[in-house]
């Protein structure tokens, strides 16, 4: 088994490209705008993150599974914690029957049209996740669009989010632009257009000795066989500096498997496993990085 470094282009994706492996921001493909995820904190459609085409070996739900797309609460609606002016959805869309008020109903019945491969998360201060795995029929079709939204006193309660409009790229710009990094991923401002994407490219991973091994905390989890990357301190002119192991060298921070470089704590979770940075995709995580295991359905995320 291999672990693959994922790497972000500045150009748009070229889906017929043999090396576009998904692609970041933009739209989902091969899915209905009815089996859109809705966000529970406040009855937006949840933000697309990125879609992903996996590795053969990393296709855990079975052979017909090839990829999967990951949502999130919108960054601007997400301030250290969901923000909440419709208290009434959550309950709605969770419900195992119909609510009476009709205003409130639309989101049940969204929720039972849901893409019968969703998944749902949710973090500790309740910002909500999703995945949907998909076939290779719905990797390859079209972008969908997200749902048309009908006046709703409970959802317009709260301002729409941005990336409904200029698209997510965009949204992180506005968000991020000040940062250097940010400006390094895109290299030039993105066009506000909810199409707009950022290609994927994963390769194999020269070495990494924990392709394969189930990662673990040395303070939380029973140990595996996992290699911890250990650094060496040295004192260089009066500084202290800190080495990483020689083997660790090329692992780009944004991975499928292998060897996790976590903000804080090491998140437990199985093989099949991606950790990824803010911008890929365009999150909130205060500086740090989220880890999802795309096979129990796990999300966790540290701030740097």
């Amino acid at each position: 088994m291999k672990s693959y470094n994922l790497n972000i282009s500045q150009k748009r994706a070229v889906r017929t490209d043999s090396d576009c492996h998904g692609w970041c921001y933009g739209l989902p493909p091969g899915i209905s705008s009815a089996q859109w995820p809705l966000d529970p904190a406040n009855g937006y459609p949840l933000q697309h993150g990125f879609t992903l085409l996996l590795p053969e070996e990393y296709r855990c739900h079975g052979p017909d599974f090839v990829a999967f797309s990951f949502f999130a609460s919108s960054i601007d609606h997400n301030d250290g914690g969901p923000t909440v002016k419709a208290p009434g959805i959550r309950p709605a869309m969770g419900g195992a029957e119909a609510p009476d008020n009709p205003e409130l109903k639309l989101f049940w019945e969204a929720e039972q049209r849901a893409h019968p491969h969703l998944s749902r998360m949710e973090d500790r201060l309740g910002i909500a996740y999703a995945v949907i795995m998909l076939i290779r029929a719905e990797f390859d079709g079209p972008f969908c669009a997200p749902p048309i939204l009908v006046a709703n006193r409970y959802r317009d309660a709260l301002k729409p989010p941005a990336w409904l409009t200029i698209g997510g790229a965009a949204s992180y710009w506005q968000f991020g632009s000040s940062c250097r990094w940010v400006r390094d991923i895109f290299g030039e401002k993105p066009a506000n257009d909810p199409i707009e994407n950022r290609a994927i490219h994963w390769t194999p991973r020269a070495c990494d000795p924990n392709a394969g091994r189930i990662p673990y905390d040395e303070f939380l989890h029973d140990p595996t066989d996992y290699v911890h990357p250990v650094c060496t301190i040295t004192e260089e002119n009066g500084k202290t500096v800190f080495h990483d192991p020689e083997w660790i060298r090329g692992h780009e921070p944004n991975h499928i498997g292998g060897t996790m470089r976590p903000s804080q704590w090491v998140t437990r979770v199985s093989l099949y496993y991606i950790e990824f940075e803010e911008y890929f995709g365009g999150f909130n995580f205060g500086g740090g990085n989220a880890q999802l295991d795309f096979r129990d359905m796990i999300f966790d995320w540290s701030c740097g």
